[in-house]
């Protein structure tokens, strides 16, 4: 992608329209990877050996047609380029987006101890001790995806806190229980964004919400994790294969 690209300067056909056409079918043709961001215009400019001008045109005419969207301060995307969270595997929402060739980010928001939840308390670990609720922002190429707010054993904060900001719960949750996680529960809902949630999101409020809910046990039955995530659907859709079973 980096490499120059020639135009046909005679062609009646205007230079801006020819770099339309080429990254029309870089674009449908899937040369933009799992997360869909093109090259920026500088890198453009220099591909085409163009100017800014020439490169913007190009980009306002697939905006304009539903090819690409563009988001200030983010780059442009392939519309509709989705991230896919398959559900027929027990992974954490980090490690989902990691298989799909992606370099997520976790940006820790919060860590705090507080009070296990009144419905978890007759089955979460050392519910008498109370957990931590652990806030992390995810962020696929520096786009924020979605917001996780998790319920977790009061231990994790026991761990060093550049662990608590690079690994995934269920890495944190193996981290003090060498068994792991061995199941969990996920249920799948609509919501719209409150103003708190869309201000982190970069969306507007009201915006609608793809929300997961995770409740991970214990090999031995103890809930372990009790994770929300609220995800923007733009960008993000779950899958499962399943196989059909006469008389199910």
């Amino acid at each position: 992608m980096t490499a120059a690209t020639t135009l046909d300067r005679s062609n009646v056909t205007s230079l801006y329209q020819q770099i339309a056409t080429r990254l029309r079918e870089e674009a449908i043709n899937g040369a933009y990877g799992a997360t869909g961001r093109l090259p920026s215009e500088a890198q453009l400019c220099a591909r085409f050996g163009v100017s800014r001008v020439t490169v913007r045109q190009a980009l306002d005419r697939l905006e304009e047609e539903g090819t690409v969207e563009r988001k200030q301060g983010k780059g442009t995307y392939v519309a509709g380029k989705r991230v896919r969270h398959g559900l027929d595997a027990l992974r954490s929402f980090h490690d989902s987006l990691v298989l799909q060739g992606l370099e997520p980010e976790m940006r820790v928001l919060s860590l705090e101890r507080v009070d296990v939840p009144g419905h978890l308390r007759q089955r979460f670990v050392d519910a008498d001790g109370g957990c931590v609720l652990l806030r992390r922002l995810h962020l696929v190429d520096g786009r924020p995806i979605a917001l996780g707010a998790s319920y977790l054993p009061r231990a994790i904060a026991n761990l060093a806190p550049d662990v608590v900001a690079r690994q995934p719960n269920y890495a944190l949750l193996g981290a003090i229980d060498g068994n792991g996680v061995a199941h969990a529960d996920i249920a799948i809902r609509a919501r719209a964004a409150d103003r708190d949630v869309a201000r982190i999101l970069e969306i507007k409020a009201g915006s609608p919400l793809l929300v997961m809910t995770r409740t991970s046990s214990f090999p031995n039955g103890d809930c372990c994790d009790f994770s929300t995530f609220q995800i923007c659907p733009e960008r993000y859709e779950f899958f499962a294969s399943c196989t059909f079973r006469l008389g199910a």
